[in-house]
C-alpha cells in the first residue's frame, strides 16, 4: 500500500554519490537532482557536493569537455546544440568555451560534409526546394551553424 522510502545517512549518501560520479562524468545539476531524489536536506546536499569537488569526483570543466567530445563524436551534434545542452545544465561560459575547444575545426567541417552527404542520399524527395528544406532542417536540428548548413546545401544541391 505505501511505498517504502529509503533514507540515507550522510556517509551512505556520500559513498553512493562517489560511485555515481566515478561511473561517468556528471555536472553539479545531475548530482543535486540525484541527492534531492534521495530526499537529502539542503545542508547535506551542500556538504556532499563540496566533498565530491574536493576529492575530484565532480569537475564541471572535465564534464563539459567530455560531454562536447562525446556528443560530437558519437551523435554528430554541431556546436549550437552542444552549447544549448550545456547551458541547460548550468555550465559556465568559460567551461563551455573550453569544451568547444576540444572539437577540431577540420574534423568538424569533415563531419558536417559526411553527415550532409549521407542525409542527402536518404532523402527521397524529387523537388529541389523540398530536398534543400529537409536537409537544412535536419542539420539545423542537430545544432550545426546556419551559415555552414546553407553553404553545404548550396554546394551539394545545384
Amino acid at each position: 500500500m505505501f511505498k517504502k522510502t529509503d533514507s540515507y545517512t550522510l556517509s551512505e549518501a556520500t559513498k553512493k554519490l562517489e560511485r555515481y560520479c566515478a561511473y561517468q562524468e556528471r555536472c553539479h545539476k545531475d548530482v543535486t537532482s540525484k541527492l534531492k531524489e534521495m530526499r537529502m536536506i539542503p545542508e547535506a546536499i551542500d556538504q556532499i557536493i563540496t566533498h565530491l569537488i574536493q576529492e575530484n569526483y565532480l569537475n564541471e570543466e572535465r564534464f563539459a569537455q567530455s560531454f562536447a567530445r562525446g556528443k560530437f563524436n558519437i551523435k554528430k551534434w554541431g556546436r549550437n546544440r552542444i552549447v544549448n545542452e550545456l547551458k541547460q545544465r548550468h555550465i559556465s561560459s568559460y567551461n563551455i568555451k573550453s569544451a568547444l575547444a576540444e572539437i577540431d575545426d577540420a574534423l568538424y567541417l569533415e563531419t558536417l560534409d559526411n553527415l550532409a552527404k549521407k542525409r542527402l542520399n536518404s532523402i527521397r524527395e524529387t523537388d529541389i526546394q523540398k530536398r534543400r528544406r529537409k536537409l537544412a532542417d535536419y542539420l539545423l536540428y542537430r545544432g550545426w551553424e546556419s551559415h555552414l548548413v546553407y553553404e553545404k546545401i548550396t554546394e551539394l544541391i545545384k
